[in-house]
């Protein structure tokens, strides 16, 4: 029987670090600091440089992340953040978590992030921030964004939960807007053992605000200056970050080798690839092809023993649980379109040529460019 191509190996990745993670793990249990600790200071120091940003604070999710990021910003009820519909559902729950409202704005159809050019017409008296998303791995188009937030006084935070290392015109994701937001969820290109997210900083008192909010709204044990969460990273997860950051770089660049092996193998046939803008570094979190007759297709790997994922197939605004928004069908059309063609192929550092080219010859039979 054939072997099974699949989405993701997390096994072959973790493999030759296990020992240093048996390390990690150990020191954690042997000095009984598992909440915050040594470790997640030495993690959030050293994310904040990878990400070239001056501040780092630590989390238990990149959810949290974004609703303390919002809050540090002064964003609460009464407020309007402009962001986009095609996005994982947290970002906009952030925004509501955070008692504001969100507005969406579609996206470019090449990009998959927010539309520039769409942002000055969602802006209203009370829009107080731009939330873009580097969605897939890409950044979004940052300088206009930038722009247009200095002009009308608007702060930006970015959602980089899919874009750890990404770049835009050689500036790291996370560090160009007030915040920036992570996730280390275990299938993330830098994933905990479990959940965490990380916050970086621009400024030293909007980390400050963040490192309080996350642990009870206090600086000094039962002083609580502000109501906080209980929003805390695990020592040990901070711990096993730490040695898996060590080889980020070296899984981006994999991932980046495996995306040039996709458009080497699609290259004119006509299958809808990932368009890599020309100011961004991609580090390929996921691998989204377009096609017009996705639950076919999705079937037809499945019986060539290729594993797929679909991110996302329904747009915020057409969620049930934001109905209440107001929106529509029909409201954001190049969201809609992505929401029903995305379809996310295997995509992580160990993967083969030999599997790719499994990959690609089933997808190119399918959309009948081969035999």
């Amino acid at each position: 029987m054939r072997s099974v191509v699949p989405f993701l190996d997390l096994a072959s990745q973790h493999a030759p670090l296990r020992p240093a993670i048996d390390a990690a793990i150990a020191r954690v249990l042997d000095s009984g600091q598992y909440i915050l600790g040594p470790e997640v200071e030495a993690f959030e120091r050293e994310f904040a440089a990878y990400s070239a940003a001056p501040f780092g604070v630590a989390v238990n999710s990149g959810t949290s992340a974004l609703h303390l990021a919002l809050l540090a910003a002064g964003i609460g009820p009464g407020d309007e953040v402009v962001t986009t519909p095609f996005t994982f559902v947290a970002t906009t729950a952030a925004i509501c978590n955070a008692g504001a409202t969100p507005v969406f704005v579609d996206i470019d159809p090449q990009s998959m992030t927010i539309d520039p050019q769409r942002i000055e017409d969602a802006i209203t008296p009370r829009t107080r921030a731009i939330l873009p998303v580097h969605l897939y791995g890409q950044p979004a188009d940052m300088d206009p964004i930038l722009e247009i937030a200095a002009r009308r006084g608007l702060t930006v935070i970015e959602d980089a939960a899919q874009a750890h290392g990404a770049e835009y015109k050689g500036r790291r994701a996370g560090s160009m807007g007030l915040f920036g937001c992570f996730s280390f969820y275990p299938g993330k290109n830098l994933g905990a053992f479990g959940e965490g997210g990380l916050v970086t900083a621009r400024e030293e008192e909007g980390a400050r605000l963040v490192r309080m909010l996350r642990d009870w709204g206090q600086e000094r044990k039962y002083e609580h200056l502000l109501q906080g969460f209980n929003f805390r990273m695990d020592g040990i997860q901070g711990a096993i970050l730490r040695v898996k950051l060590e080889a980020l770089e070296r899984w981006t660049e994999a991932r980046r080798a495996c995306a040039a092996v996709y458009r080497e193998l699609f290259d004119g046939s006509g299958v809808r690839a990932p368009i890599e803008q020309p100011y961004a570094r991609h580090v390929y979190h996921v691998y989204a092809i377009r096609t017009h007759d996705r639950a076919s297709l999705q079937a037809h790997l499945h019986e060539h023993g290729i594993q797929t994922g679909i991110h996302y197939p329904t747009p915020v605004h057409m969620q049930p649980a934001y109905a209440s928004l107001g929106y529509r069908e029909g409201d954001f059309p190049n969201a809609e379109a992505a929401a029903r063609e995305v379809l996310s192929l295997p995509m992580f550092p160990s993967l083969a040529r030999e599997q790719q080219e499994r990959v690609a010859q089933a997808v190119m039979q399918f959309e009948g460019v081969v035999a």
